[in-house]
């Protein structure tokens, strides 16, 4: 018996479109993360790309919820000593939306070069637009 292993040139790749509207924004990410690398195929290897495209609308309205608005900070630095800088989720979710939902959807994708492959599969928009018609997506309900 033989296992099968996927090729990275015989790859079927399909586009979606999620509709964020109201979804809980950790849930949302574990969902598409698993999308992106291609877990939900039958012909999934963990060393290839078997993932589809993704583009997630309405973005700037993901939920978070209990007090993870006020709580849940953002950090970043700058480089130079003293320069954390950290941001609430309150002010992130109002000023850069789609920021935070590739943050916690890239958190969850491998770390190193097939990770970052398997990122740039993922396309974000804060409206109900997206410049993706010509691919012709596939519309996706999550639960």
């Amino acid at each position: 018996m033989n296992t099968y292993m996927a090729k990275a040139e015989t790859v079927q790749r399909k586009w979606y479109v999620v509709d964020a509207d109201g979804m809980v924004l950790g849930r949302l990410a574990s969902q598409v993360a698993n999308i992106l690398r291609g877990k939900n195929k039958p012909t999934y290897t963990p060393h290839v790309d078997t993932g589809d495209y993704v583009i997630i609308i309405n973005a700037d309205k993901v939920v978070l919820t209990g007090r993870k608005l006020d709580q849940k900070i953002y950090y970043h630095h700058s480089g130079y000593a003293g320069g954390l800088k950290e941001t609430k989720y309150r002010d992130l979710m109002a000023n850069k939306p789609e920021f935070a939902v590739e943050k916690a959807i890239v958190g969850m994708l491998p770390k190193g070069p097939l990770g970052r492959k398997m990122a740039t599969k993922l396309h974000i928009y804060s409206g109900s637009e997206h410049q993706h018609t010509a691919q012709q997506p596939e519309t996706l309900e999550l639960k």
